[in-house]
C-alpha cells in the first residue's frame, strides 16, 4: 500500500515520535540497535524543523552523535542502517532503510546544534567529538491503519551540490 495519505502519515510519525532507533550491522555480523535523538520531532526540536523543509517526499534525516562512538566506527565500515520510528499506542510504526553518511561538515553541525548538548560535546558544535550523520532512505516499511505499507524513494543517493 502506497499513497499520499500513507506518506503524510509517515511524515507525521517522524515528526511526533519521541525517539528513533538506529540499527546497523556490527563487525561481528549481528545487528546493533540503539536509541538516538529524533531531530525531526517538532515537539522536542521545533528550532530544527526548517532543516527538513523540502524533504517531505524523500524523508531525509539527520542525526548527531559522538565521533568516538562504536556506532560511527561501525558505520564508516558498513553504512547500511535501518531507523525505526513508532507511536506504540497508535500501532503506527515505520522503518527507513538505506546507507547513512557520516558527514564532516561544521556548517551542518552548527545548524543542528541544540542548546544543552554541551554536556555531551563541551566544545559546542565545533567539538571534534560531535558528528553529524545523514540518511536518504532507499525505502520505508511500516504499519498504519491496520495494514502494512511500503514507500520507495529514488535509490537513497543525492547530490546536494
Amino acid at each position: 500500500m502506497e499513497n499520499q495519505e500513507t506518506r503524510r502519515a509517515s511524515l507525521d510519525l517522524m515528526q511526533r515520535a519521541e525517539i528513533a532507533v538506529i540499527t546497523n550491522i556490527a563487525p561481528d555480523g549481528y545487528p546493533h540497535s540503539r536509541a538516538i535523538f529524533n531531530l525531526r520531532s517538532r515537539q522536542q526540536y521545533p528550532q530544527l524543523a526548517h532543516l527538513f523543509e523540502g524533504h517531505d517526499e524523500d524523508l531525509m534525516v539527520y542525526f548527531g552523535t559522538n565521533t568516538s562512538s562504536h556506532k560511527v566506527a561501525q558505520l564508516r565500515r558498513d553504512p547500511r542502517v535501518s531507523v525505526y520510528y513508532c507511536l506504540p499506542g497508535q500501532f503506527h510504526g515505520m522503518m527507513l532503510v538505506g546507507d547513512i553518511q557520516v558527514l564532516d561538515d561544521r556548517q551542518i553541525a552548527r545548524a543542528l546544534w541544540v542548546d544543552g548538548w554541551e554536556r555531551y560535546y563541551p566544545q559546542g558544535p565545533t567539538d571534534p567529538d560531535f558528528t553529524v550523520m545523514q540518511l536518504y532512505p532507499k525505502y520505508a516499511r511500516g504499519w498504519y491503519r491496520a495494514a502494512g505499507f511500503e514507500l520507495h524513494f529514488d535509490g537513497g543517493t543525492h547530490d546536494e551540490s
